[in-house]
């Protein structure tokens, strides 16, 4: 068994704040690891094979940082890497070693929420095209109907500081309503990417007030408790000192005054280079 380690936590810029943010908000005691690939963002518009090397490079950097347990906060990393991770790489190389993605646990939840089972999906293009959730859903939820809105323009906006821009608000209305008038019975409608949460002041502006949103946060918070109860042997392997750590791709100083704005605390992030 490996030694104990922080739990890792991966994204492609500052949207997996908000899944660590949850995490913390349940699971304080324990240690994580926050690594950012902002320099490389987005990830919704590359293609399968680059999303899955860049993912697992960022995956076995966590790995060399002591992490035994690596969740993938970003949707489109979830849906295009995780199953080859998980699959092929983990049992060759790390097989005592787990990486866990945030389209199960959502999955789960949104199909207890629908009351019409018309259900919206809002995601960058790459998780919209791999069509994760509609097969997911079908899987526990035969009967839910999935429409799908690639939001192309969302990531951009939040990355470069415009999600509460006029910009912003023309791009989130110009979706929702594309999103609607694809089917009109849609109750509930799932953010799939997890940087969406920070412009939620403006969907929620644009999404009728019947509508349910679902965030991703408190989700996959919620599943890593039941997780970690489940397998107390990736337990026993996380460290608790309710310590964290944070790293980018790209600018830190610019990192810092993102992740502050999450936990209202001092952040000195460092930077590095993923191969």
């Amino acid at each position: 068994m490996n030694n104990p380690g922080s739990i890792g936590v991966f994204d492609s810029g500052y949207g997996g704040l908000t899944i660590l943010e949850g995490i913390r908000n349940k699971l304080p005691q324990y240690d994580y690891i926050y690594l950012g690939d902002n320099a490389r963002a987005p990830y919704g518009t590359r293609s399968f094979d680059v999303v899955y090397e860049f993912t697992w490079q960022a995956v076995k950097n966590l790995f060399n940082r002591g992490c035994n347990l690596v969740i993938l906060a970003c949707n489109t990393a979830s849906a295009r890497a995780l199953r080859n991770i998980q699959q092929i790489n983990l049992p060759k190389e790390f097989p005592d070693r787990r990486v866990l993605g945030v389209i199960r646990p959502s999955v789960e939840k949104i199909g207890m929420l629908t009351q019409t089972k018309h259900v919206g999906i809002l995601g960058t293009e790459g998780t919209i095209i791999s069509q994760s959730y509609p097969i997911e859903i079908a899987k526990l939820y035969p009967e839910i109907t999935v429409t799908g809105e690639a939001c192309p323009m969302w990531v951009p906006l939040i990355e470069n500081g415009e999600y509460d821009s006029d910009g912003a608000d023309f791009f989130v209305k110009k979706n929702i309503e594309s999103l609607l008038k694809k089917d009109a019975n849609i109750d509930t409608v799932l953010l799939a990417c997890t940087h969406y949460s920070i412009m939620m002041k403006k969907i929620r502006k644009y999404l009728p007030e019947n509508i349910s949103i679902v965030k991703q946060g408190d989700i996959v918070a919620d599943s890593l408790c039941d997780y970690l109860l489940r397998h107390p042997e990736m337990n026993d392997v996380c460290t608790k000192n309710g310590h964290v750590e944070y790293f980018t791709t790209e600018s830190p100083e610019r990192f810092d005054k993102w992740a502050q704005m999450f936990f209202k605390e001092k952040i000195s992030t460092q930077r590095i280079h993923l191969d």
